[in-house]
């Protein structure tokens, strides 16, 4: 069943769309997106189609049309959608972890990136972004986009951890952060890696992170 949080964000995606969005309307759009998400994580920009994500979806061309106007905005919405997953993640990880330290926050936050970022689906949409984003101005757009809340969100965990650690160094570890988390995913780890290193690589990546939350 589709969770009312579910529904939430998936709204924030209808941009493009400018007549009140019905409960079964949210449930299509979502259809929408997660139908694209699985085209474009196999087979990447060139093998996505409007039409080819209606036929998988079961309804026709003008009906994810009538959510999502173009290509190029059902991507946006596409990635839009999984940040805001990651966003409602991580406010369950404040929300539930009330009394715990900074720090067991920080590695939990870490720990489900990198779970997100082992998941197939997850991993071959934000790879073929990247790679998309080398020689297109709109993917480019998207992943400043998604660097930037994700630069946001660890600057926001680490800000202030560290008495000897200023506002505007935190926000350059922040930024080397991402870079590592990001370069795991680049460097396709989770797709060829064995098991038992994949976990040892993300220990020391855990481990790395906590040090440049902490030590001057």
């Amino acid at each position: 069943m589709t969770t009312i949080a579910t529904f939430a964000t998936t709204s924030t995606e209808l941009k493009s769309k400018t007549s009140v969005t019905t409960e079964k309307g949210l449930g299509r759009a979502q259809e929408i997106l997660q139908a694209a998400r699985l085209i474009f994580a196999a087979e990447g920009y060139a093998g996505l189609s409007m039409r080819r994500v209606a036929s998988d979806v079961g309804i026709s061309l003008s009906n994810v049309q009538h959510y999502y106007k173009s290509k190029d905005l059902l991507i946006e919405a596409m990635l839009q959608f999984t940040m805001n997953t990651f966003q409602s993640k991580l406010d369950a990880i404040a929300e539930n972890m009330g009394g715990s330290t900074r720090i067991e926050q920080l590695d939990l936050t870490m720990q489900m990136f990198l779970d997100e970022l082992s998941d197939p689906v997850t991993h071959g949409v934000f790879f073929e972004i990247w790679a998309l984003a080398e020689r297109n101005e709109f993917a480019s757009a998207l992943m400043g986009k998604m660097l930037a809340r994700e630069r946001k969100t660890i600057y926001k965990l680490i800000q202030g951890m560290s008495p000897d650690i200023s506002d505007e160094q935190a926000m350059l570890r922040a930024i080397l952060i991402v870079a590592q988390v990001e370069g795991l995913m680049l460097f396709r780890l989770h797709k060829y890696g064995k098991k038992n290193e994949v976990a040892t690589i993300h220990a020391a990546l855990r481990s790395a992170v906590r040090n440049l939350a902490t030590v001057a």
